[in-house]
């Protein structure tokens, strides 16, 4: 059977998916697993084992010409884990026997079965919502998946080259103090640059800061805060495969809720991560896919009082690690 999934939108989304990649393969590896996504997440989906065919959807051509795709993927079922309208009705176009997604927005007409969720509730997290999707093509499937999720045979390798060329000796603390995506709480700089010290005094690890490749700027501010401190600025020009690699080797990856978290927690990487005081913004809605144990997961409270009394709590467990 060729399945489609479909999640379209940004790094971290696309990582709530891939158990629903995984979990089809899984349950019958005969099965074609195809991922409909975004540019930015091509090279992810490319190098996942449990994924056999790619196709990207830049926004902007027709309609017409994402549907000839499809088509030509000759699609049996599709999953849509975010629809939209564009989306459904490619697929439409496309003739995809049997098309399931959720029941929102007007772009439901275009789909065979519409599964009614209400995500806004958080009644489960953003990765088992997608998963329950399937349970729709396949009444009986196992929904468990392997922790970590993603593993790369030479992400050792990968790690050793990092270490020599960095000069790191110890093991690394990382801390990504940009933000994107859903993210809706954060620490400033100044907060940021509390806990790294924390860190740097205790002289038990490396602090490395992470940034994504349009993150020159925010790169140098922190280089100015830390001008005569050994802390590593890593600046990933390499793609979003190769930090991955290097993620799987840190100790602790400290973080808002966006998509390096997400990514972090599916190669099995401790995180520690912050995010926003509401429900559509909690952990609960958007934990990461690795185990759970691996998760210090924190929100951000709004009060003043409240947050400096989080940081401070953040500082101690930091000591601690």
């Amino acid at each position: 059977m060729n399945i489609l999934v479909v999640r379209t939108d940004k790094l971290g989304d696309f990582i709530t998916a891939l158990p629903t990649f995984y979990v089809l393969k899984q349950h019958n590896p005969q099965n074609r697993i195809i991922a409909l996504v975004a540019p930015l997440n091509r090279e992810l989906a490319l190098a996942c084992a449990f994924i056999d065919e790619v196709i990207v959807d830049d926004g902007k051509s027709s309609i017409f010409g994402l549907a000839a795709k499809l088509g030509d993927a000759n699609i049996d079922a599709s999953i849509t884990l975010f629809s939209s309208t564009r989306v459904a009705l490619a697929q439409f176009l496309a003739f995809i026997p049997k098309r399931i997604a959720p029941a929102t927005k007007i772009a439901q007409i275009f789909y065979t079965n519409r599964v009614s969720q209400r995500r806004s509730e958080v009644k489960m997290a953003e990765f088992e919502y997608n998963l329950e999707l399937i349970k729709s093509l396949f009444e009986n499937i196992s929904l468990e998946y392997k922790k970590p999720l993603l593993e790369f045979g030479d992400a050792k390798e990968v790690y050793d080259v990092f270490c020599a060329e960095y000069d790191v000796t110890k093991e690394v603390v990382a801390f990504h103090v940009g933000f994107g995506g859903s993210s809706d709480a954060n620490w400033s700089l100044d907060e940021y640059e509390i806990l790294i010290r924390e860190v740097l005094a205790g002289g038990k690890y490396q602090v490395v800061l992470t940034f994504g490749p349009d993150e020159t700027a925010l790169c140098d501010a922190m280089k100015k805060r830390f001008a005569h401190e050994k802390v590593i600025f890593y600046l990933s020009k390499e793609g979003i495969v190769h930090f991955a690699k290097l993620l799987s080797n840190f100790k602790l990856f400290v973080s808002t809720s966006t998509g390096t978290y997400h990514l972090a927690s599916s190669v099995g990487t401790p995180t520690m991560t912050f995010f926003a005081d509401s429900l559509f913004a909690s952990s609960a809605r958007w934990r990461g896919v690795g185990d759970a144990e691996l998760q210090r997961n924190f929100e951000i409270a709004h009060e003043r009082k409240n947050r400096i009394a989080l940081l401070h709590r953040i500082k101690k467990e930091l000591v601690e690690i």
